[in-house]
């Protein structure tokens, strides 16, 4: 299949996007890249963090101010690379007509067609949330790619429905290159716009760097597989065939660390990269509401072993360790801790 000369990324100024944006422009500056991003929630400010990060200077893809399904009108029989991470991603939102349509609709069955049809790549974000509770939580294990499909939320169902409609095609069109990619808990720079979704680092951090006590559900031990950026956009570059492995293997895939972090331990990180004392702003503990309760994950981690084998993909970032270098960062770009 003949390369690219277009990379086109949908939700192009959000937070995993942003950082998809820059990592083509630096990984393929002969290409062509479009943000897509009609910026609800995404910030033209993520851009120019990402550019900055990957030492770019300026922001140089091109950004078209538009829904999504614009991205339907520009292609064409030329090979494309597509990223798609547009999406409603509260997790909270219940509308479930609204959900559904927006995130797998008839837009989605179009995009997953026109890409089997016309040899264009494409690589997508599914979730974590598409396993809900399988029993692997309740022995505390990794989660297989098959434990999948009994959402709990509606969040979580409309990443199934994508990924039922991408099996689908897939079956139809055996050579179709499409990866989905079942993100875990992703933090790191560039989600500062995400508002009540941001990370629990990020939050965290926030809530110090206000001279606050951090602020956890009781016990603490909760615990959940942590993903840095950085990782999580080399898989999405992997997906594209843009990694070590040029062909990789269409599939469903986990993207995690394949490691959990508890949130006492995401405290304790932020806590250090900030410069502060282990006994500094001491952790306040509160009970879970019971509106979150009902679909809260208490554990989550990734089986990454098909993930390795499929796009030769293995995490670098250890999450505890990343967190601390994270809470730096966010340190310095706010300003010395009061």
């Amino acid at each position: 299949m003949n390369e690219p000369t277009t990379y086109i990324v949908t939700g192009g100024a959000g937070f995993v996007g942003s950082n998809c944006c820059a990592a083509l422009s630096k990984a393929r500056p002969d290409a062509r890249v479009l943000c897509i991003d009609d910026f609800r929630v995404g910030s033209f400010g993520n851009l120019i963090e990402a550019y900055e990060r990957q030492g770019l200077g300026p922001v140089t893809c091109e950004v078209i101010a538009q829904d999504w399904t614009y991205l339907l009108t520009l292609l064409d029989d030329e090979p494309v690379g597509i990223v798609h991470m547009a999406a409603i991603t509260d997790t909270t939102v219940e509308d479930q007509a609204r959900m559904l349509d927006e995130n797998a609709g008839p837009a989605w069955d179009g995009l997953l067609e026109d890409t089997a049809q016309a040899g264009h790549r494409l690589v997508y974000a599914s979730s974590a949330a598409t396993y809900g509770t399988p029993p692997q939580a309740a022995r505390r294990q990794a989660y297989p790619l098959d434990a999948a499909g009994k959402p709990d939320n509606i969040y979580g169902f409309s990443k199934w429905v994508m990924e039922n409609a991408h099996r689908r095609v897939q079956r139809q069109t055996p050579g179709a290159w499409i990866v989905g990619l079942r993100f875990f808990n992703v933090f790191g720079p560039g989600e500062s716009s995400k508002g009540a979704m941001a990370s629990m680092a990020y939050k965290l951090a926030q809530q110090m760097l206000a001279g606050t006590r951090p602020r956890l559900f009781t016990p603490g031990d909760q615990a959940r597989d942590q993903v840095f950026i950085d990782d999580v956009v080399v898989c999405v570059l992997a997906g594209l065939g843009l990694r070590e492995v040029s062909a990789p293997t269409p599939g469903i895939y986990n993207l995690g660390s394949g490691r959990t972090t508890t949130f006492n331990q995401i405290a304790d990180a932020v806590r250090a990269g900030l410069g502060l004392s282990p006994g500094d702003l001491p952790t306040e503990y509160f009970e879970m509401p019971e509106s979150i309760r009902r679909f809260y994950q208490d554990f989550t981690l990734a089986d990454m072993a098909e993930t390795e084998r499929g796009l030769g993909f293995v995490p670098m970032h250890d999450p505890v360790a990343a967190i601390n270098l994270y809470a730096s960062y966010l340190k310095q770009r706010t300003g010395e801790y009061r």
